[in-house]
């Protein structure tokens, strides 16, 4: 049986086509709007996102910070409270366990946001390798999560949130705001390429703080936004996703995400591995068709009739208008503008080597 979020009720009373996702029913997109025009509202306007399938995990204790280092990639020791970070979690070979976000608290207390579909997986590797004096817990269950993404979100946040409380960095957050008479953990980050935040209530908070959103938004163009249009904004910004662009087997630096590699760390788990694989042997790239078609991930890439990798991603990106997708290939082969093919069907259709991410706002 697929679970259900505390906004369930709201997504189907608002129209919501729901499907089942990373063991959730969420809505793909709604009635009144599609994904095409959910995708535009984030670029123009501001659009609304259920994403409490999302896993949370606290460290907590006075070897949190020692527990993160050892576990993750990236380096935290010179991390702000009231920053976030984007890390890589890699397992013994150096493939890639997860991509996650990390919130300081205080010096002492960390705030993990996991992809939905590894939860499970993410937290049993974490258990797994506890040490010193550290409090962990899965506290994913009380928390809602709602992502409010696009040029007219500050507009909202504004009207329901004192200065103050408003994070001003990218990548920066308030633990406790005020939003609207809600407590929020508010913060200054999102999936979708946009200026937006993204906003983290107590589970009995997350229908009030959905409603409060979607009233205010009114005025400023805010629509409700489903699992379609979150993908095809990621990928038109360019952002991997856990399972495309990255999964077990492959590397950090087999996928581009070098800068949250930080290999002067004494030691992390995978660091050795990544050390004895020396250079990569595979990249990751972005492609736009230059003749009509669509291309879906596991799409064959060709170079001067030679096959050298396999889409990643790919889908027909609303706001560029373009079809684009990411793939992985052999290193050194291409560049920028290089003209290649991509099979679909059995037929090989031409496309050109673009630089990521495909918007450029």
């Amino acid at each position: 049986m697929d679970l259900k979020t505390p906004l369930y009720d709201a997504h189907v009373k608002a129209g919501g086509k729901m499907v089942s996702f990373a063991g959730y029913m969420l809505p793909v997109q709604y009635a009144k709007t599609g994904v095409i025009k959910e995708h535009l509202a984030v670029r123009n306007q501001v659009g609304l996102f259920d994403v409490s399938h999302m896993g949370e995990v606290v460290y907590e204790g006075k070897d949190a910070l020692a527990n993160l280092q050892y576990v993750l990639t990236n380096d935290f020791t010179n991390l702000e409270i009231g920053r976030v970070r984007y890390t890589l979690m890699c397992n013994e070979n150096g493939g890639v366990i997860d991509d996650l976000l990390v919130y300081k608290c205080s010096e002492d207390k960390y705030l993990l946001v996991v992809n939905a579909a590894n939860r499970e997986k993410d937290v049993a590797w974490m258990r797994e390798h506890l040490f010193g004096e550290v409090d962990f817990s899965d506290q994913s269950d009380s928390f809602v999560q709602i992502a409010l993404q696009g040029p007219n979100s500050k507009e909202i946040i504004e009207q329901l949130t004192a200065e103050k409380d408003i994070p001003k960095k990218y990548y920066s957050f308030t633990e406790h705001a005020d939003v609207g008479g809600i407590t929020c953990l508010l913060s200054r980050t999102g999936y979708t390429g946009e200026f937006g935040y993204e906003l983290y209530c107590s589970a009995e908070d997350g229908v009030k703080l959905w409603e409060l959103l979607l009233e205010t938004g009114e005025k400023f163009g805010l629509v409700p936004c489903g699992l379609g249009a979150r993908d095809t904004l990621r990928l038109e910004a360019g952002m991997p996703l856990y399972g495309h662009e990255m999964n077990d087997e492959i590397t950090p630096f087999e996928t581009d995400l070098n800068f949250a590699v930080k290999m002067k760390k004494e030691k992390f788990i995978g660091k050795k591995a990544l050390e004895e694989k020396g250079e990569p042997k595979i990249t990751r790239i972005g492609l736009e068709l230059t003749e009509r078609g669509i291309v879906r991930e596991g799409a064959p890439v060709y170079f001067n009739d030679q096959k050298i990798g396999t889409t990643t991603s790919g889908t027909m990106c609303p706001y560029v208008n373009k079809a684009c997708a990411m793939a992985l290939v052999d290193k050194g082969l291409v560049e920028i503008g290089s003209s290649i093919e991509v099979e679909v069907r059995g037929k090989k259709i031409a496309a050109e080597v673009v630089e990521i991410p495909f918007v450029k706002k």
